[in-house]
Order: structure tokens, then C-alpha cells, then sequence
């Protein structure tokens, strides 16, 4: 079956926003305590009634939006045409996705490459960061993160989390440097900027690379400015569940047309481009590189998503809002803070933390199963990356022996050094709504606070 738009063609503005809900609440339950609001509706949507979890009716009874959505009549005769065409590799399509991306995001110049990782990972080598390097990365992240880090050969050193805004903590990065440090990769987490602004200005003062990782961050800003143009250089992912899904998919972007330049190289097997020239009587591979091009077909899919991306940006915008104003109502209940300036939010995960002691107990991973079964999609966050087997195996590679002083290997000073308590606390807490149902219509959207309060209503049996 097809997937449909979901978008509403009636939009309200945040004073209506705030008018329509200063005018009637939800009948949540009161912060400390069990009782409800006063409510005009009905006692069935102030969460009464068994939980789906234990064989009653959900609160949602429709699918939401599916995703990636997929409009034939839209989207399919670019994709025809260049299979047809037998122009399958790297050409003209790609070229101008690169160009509308460029001007989407503020950026000069934008180069794609396979996926997010290998932006991340490619901006950091033609940045001459590697081998006995130290880079800072959020603690709260996807797993790319510090892997693009050790594929460079660098050492991610984590920075803890703020725990109103689950981005990279500020007040930590400055105690964190090192003779060694070359670079911050913050993190615009669940498409919400970080501070860049502050990153911004630890980085000029001690001279630091700033990498944007906005692989979850599609158009959000900052004082009306694109994330991913602050730093160096900023990367995207364009896998399936991002908000701009091709299947798999990266690029970077960036106003030094030298890097891109440089990238452009690397990411063609080391060949000439632009400012990468041969010098007198040389030919053929100029620098080091690998193949990482981007196909016509996939391309011609991105060009097709990118003319929905704005106005899905916004919807997601007001899904936020509305739950913003109704989910702190639930005692137990704290959605993530934006970051001073924060002009728009992506919002490819909406996040919340879940303190269960306002569900009598009831275990973090009961309350997903129980809101899941009330027909709301959502998960666990991520769990601490800090404390991976991942990183002591790669200490062990010979690589890794040759370029670090055993004391630096030593996986228990590692961690260490490295130990993250918000993070980890974080990790205990953290519910994510993933960034299609932040698409659905409004009323839809107001149920997800109706399910959560009827699981707090009925936690003693969930918990039974």
C-alpha cells in the first residue's frame, strides 16, 4: 500500500497554538498526585479503562504515517528516468541534489558520499586529524559517532550530558582538553541544535576543528541559521529513518572550498578535483583515498524527498509544541529542552525522560511496552557508548599499539577518564518517539498524552 501525505493544508500559528490550549486542557494527571484536571471531555479520553497491555482497548486505533513516504505520481518519473537511462553511477543527478542541498542548509558547497558515517569519518582525515589525535564527542549518540573517530585513527574522548537538554554538556568540554585535542564533534541530537555558539568560542579560544554532526539534525537552527554551517564543516545522513531518506546516504557541507575540494578527491579514490591538482610531470591518484560516490538513482530519490522536507519540518515543529505543553502536565514526565537560540528544531526523535517513581515503580521498560500497546510507537534511547567492548578491541589493533602510549590504551583508566554519570542516568530514562508520528494530525498527536496518563493511572497493575 502506498504510503499518503500526512500534512495538514490548515496550519495554526503558536498564538493560536497557545489560545487553543490555554482554553482546554487534556484532563492529565496533575504533577504529584493520581487526580485529573477538569476536562470537557469525556472520562474514556482522561485515560479510564484497562490497558491495552492487559487485554483492553488502545488509545489508538489507526496507523501512523508510514515512513519513508513514497508518492508515485510525485516521486517515481525521476527515479524511471535515470534507471532508464543507464547512467547509474556518480554524474549530473548527483551533482544537483549537491547544489539544492548546498543552498537547503546556507552552505557553499555540499559533496555526498555513501553514508553519514563516512562524512563524518572523511571530514575528520582531510581535516589531518588521526593517529595520536584526541577528538570530543557527546557521550548521548549513535554509535557512528566515535566509530567515524577510531576509523581515522583518532581517540574519542566523551563529554558528559546536559540533563535538561541531552546534548553534549558545555560547562565539561573546556576540562576535557588536551595538548592532544584537535577537534569537538557535537552533536545536534534528535535534530536539536547543541550550543554551537559556545562551542564556537571554546573552539577559537583553543584553536579546535569543530565537525557538526547533524545526521538527525535536517534544517534545524539557530538564530535562524542552519546547523552544520557553525563549524568547519557539517555532515548529513540520509538513511531510511532520517528525515530526508534516501535508503543510505551522506554528505558534507562546508564554505572551504579547498576541504570540499579535498574531499571531492578522497571520496573518488584519491583523484584530481578542483584545487587538488597534479604538479609538474604527475599524473594519476593525487592523495590518499577510498571510493565512497554516491549513485544517480539514489540521488534522484533525495531530489524527491527534498521537496517535502520543509513542510514535514514544520509539522514535526508543531507535534513538538503541542506535546511540549501537555506531557509536563503527567507527573514523571520530562520532555528535552531546546538550547538558548533555538530558532527550529528538527525533531527526528522527540525525546522525554521517564522517571518510573511516579509510576509506582513501574520499569522504564514496562512503560514502552505498555505505551506501545496503546498504539504508540516509541523506544528505549541509547545506552552508554562509553563502556563498549567496541572501543578495547580497537585498542588492541596494531594500529592503535603504535600510535598511543600503553597508559592511553589501558581500557579501565579509559574508562575512567571517560565515565559519564549524567549520560548513564540518561540512559536509564530516556523514551524517544521517533519523528513519523510527530507527522500524524493534531488530535493524534494530543492522544499520546491521554495513553501515557492512562498508564500512569493504571501503573499498579501494570507492575502487578
Amino acid at each position: 500500500m502506498p504510503a499518503i501525505p500526512v500534512m495538514s493544508k490548515h496550519k495554526f500559528s503558536r498564538r493560536n497554538f497557545l489560545k487553543y490550549h490555554s482554553a482546554a486542557g487534556l484532563g492529565l494527571v496533575v504533577p504529584g498526585s493520581l487526580s485529573s484536571l477538569p476536562s470537557p471531555l469525556p472520562a474514556i479520553n482522561r485515560g479510564a479503562g484497562k490497558p491495552a497491555l492487559l487485554g483492553g482497548n488502545p488509545v489508538f486505533n489507526k496507523e501512523w504515517p508510514k515512513w519513508p513516504q513514497w508518492i508515485p505520481g510525485e516521486d517515481e518519473k525521476r527515479v524511471i528516468e535515470v534507471l532508464r537511462s543507464g547512467t547509474w553511477s556518480r554524474k549530473d543527478v548527483v551533482t544537483e541534489f549537491e547544489k539544492k542541498w548546498a543552498e537547503k542548509t546556507g552552505a557553499k558547497r555540499c559533496l555526498t558520499v555513501v553514508n553519514g558515517t563516512n562524512a563524518l569519518t572523511v571530514s575528520l582525515i582531510e581535516n589531518n586529524i588521526g593517529a595520536g589525535d584526541e577528538v570530543l564527542v557527546p557521550s548521548y549518540t549513535f554509535i557512528a559517532t566515535p566509530v567515524s573517530v577510531l576509523t581515522a585513527g583518532a581517540m574519542p574522548v566523551f563529554i558528559d550530558t546536559h540533563p535538561d537538554t541531552f546534548q553534549m554538556d558545555v560547562s565539561k568540554i573546556e576540562q576535557k582538553i588536551t595538548p592532544a585535542t584537535k577537534a569537538i564533534m557535537p552533536v545536534h541530537l534528535a535534530g536539536l541544535p547543541a550550543d554551537m555558539e559556545s562551542i564556537m568560542k571554546i573552539a577559537a579560544k583553543h584553536n579546535l576543528i569543530v565537525i557538526e554532526d547533524a545526521c538527525q539534525a535536517h534544517l534545524a537552527e539557530i538564530n535562524h541559521k542552519k546547523v552544520g554551517t557553525f563549524g568547519h564543516t557539517g555532515c548529513f545522513s540520509f538513511q531510511n529513518s532520517k528525515n530526508l531518506p534516501i535508503g543510505e546516504g551522506g554528505a558534507i557541507i562546508s564554505d572551504d572550498e579547498a576541504f570540499i575540494d579535498r574531499c571531492y578527491a578522497y571520496h573518488n579514490f584519491g583523484s584530481g578535483y578542483g584545487s587538488v591538482k597534479p604538479r609538474e610531470k604527475e599524473s594519476g591518484f593525487l592523495i590518499r583515498g577510498n571510493k565512497l560516490r554516491l549513485t544517480e538513482y539514489q540521488a534522484a530519490i533525495g531530489l524527491s524527498q527534498m521537496k517535502r522536507i520543509e513542510e514535514q519540518t514544520d509539522r514535526r515543529s508543531e507535534s513538538a509544541e503541542i506535546l511540549n505543553a501537555e506531557l509536563p502536565k503527567i507527573s514523571g514526565i520530562t520532555p528535552v529542552q531546546l538550547e538558548k537560540n533555538v530558532t527550529r528544531g528538527a525533531y527526528h526523535l522527540y525525546p522525554f525522560r521517564y522517571h518510573k517513581e511516579a509510576f509506582g515503580g513501574l520499569p522504564r521498560s514496562r512503560f514502552i511496552a505498555a505505551l506501545n500497546a496503546e498504539g504508540v510507537t516509541c523506544y528505549g534511547g541509547y545506552e552508554p557508548l562509553n563502556t563498549m567492548p567496541y572501543l578495547e578491541d580497537t585498542f588492541k589493533s596494531k594500529n592503535f599499539q603504535k600510535s598511543y602510549p600503553r597508559e592511553m590504551l589501558e581500557i579501565t583508566k579509559y574508562r575512567q577518564r571517560n565515565n559519564c554519570p549524567e549520560n548513564d542516568k540518561l540512559c536509564r530514562e530516556a523514551v524517544w518517539l521517533p519523528q513519523f508520528v510527530l507527522l500524524a494530525e493534531k488530535a493524534e498527536i494530543e492522544k499520546i498524552a491521554e495513553a501515557i496518563n492512562k498508564i500512569q493511572i493504571n501503573a499498579g497493575k501494570l507492575n502487578g
